[in-house]
């Protein structure tokens, strides 16, 4: 039995990715920092709730403790990330970007992976097949920036996320460690402006937190393959 934490898994992307794993005979822990919401989802799923807010280290060390005590986890899918719009509504280009626009997009796209990752790492080497699956974006490729969309700190955070993820699994050789890209995906996130639905988004997340031992590592894919950084 394959045990898979999520993070951000009450809504979007990281519930169906919980309902797609969950259909593939995983027990699915569905992290999330809203403990009715999470409950709820985790309810309506068949998935265990854990109480996980990626910013703040306490909530962290509890949900490592519970996951501890039932037995440990294989795959981490690193699925909780903001953006952060003007009080209008407008996305924040570079001409408008502040370091505190910059500090809050990533303390929970990119700090918020890396304290949870560090604080799940020793549960995951128990794994005979750990599996860490970061969410990252197409913005993130530095190949085809300059096109399309305007904001700074989303991209920025997963430009990031990909180079950690990298380091990561150099880190790591036992692990299977790598960025998804799930495409452009109507969710919260961008005010479900994006042109896939969720279960289109979803696919790449789930194909990449099913890898065995011999599945590729430290690269960064989208639905159709490998993506160029």
């Amino acid at each position: 039995m394959t045990t898979t934490l999520i993070t951000g898994a009450n809504k979007g992307l990281g519930h169906e990715t919980a309902r797609r794993l969950i259909a593939a005979g995983h027990t699915v822990y569905l992290g999330a920092r809203d403990t009715e919401r999470g409950t709820a989802a985790a309810a309506g799923l068949g998935a265990r709730f854990v109480h996980l807010d990626v910013t703040d280290d306490a909530s962290v060390a509890a949900a490592v403790a519970t996951v501890e005590a039932d037995g440990g986890v294989d795959v981490l899918v690193n699925n909780a990330g903001i953006e952060v719009r003007s009080p209008e509504g407008e996305i924040i280009g570079a001409a408008e970007l502040t370091a505190d626009v910059l500090r809050e997009v990533f303390d929970t796209n990119v700090f918020g992976l890396v304290r949870v990752t560090h604080a799940f790492l020793p549960l995951l080497e128990r794994s005979a097949a750990p599996v860490v699956v970061n969410v990252s974006s197409g913005l993130a490729s530095l190949t085809r920036a300059g096109h399309g969309y305007p904001g700074a700190a989303y991209p920025a955070s997963k430009t990031a996320v990909n180079m950690l993820t990298v380091q990561f699994a150099k880190a790591f050789p036992l692990m299977r460690i790598n960025a998804v890209e799930p495409g452009y995906t109507a969710t919260d996130l961008n005010r479900h402006a994006g042109t896939q639905t969720v279960e289109q988004g979803a696919e790449i997340i789930v194909r990449m937190a099913q890898v065995g031992p011999d599945g590729p590592t430290g690269g960064y894919f989208g639905a159709a393959g490998p993506l160029p950084w």
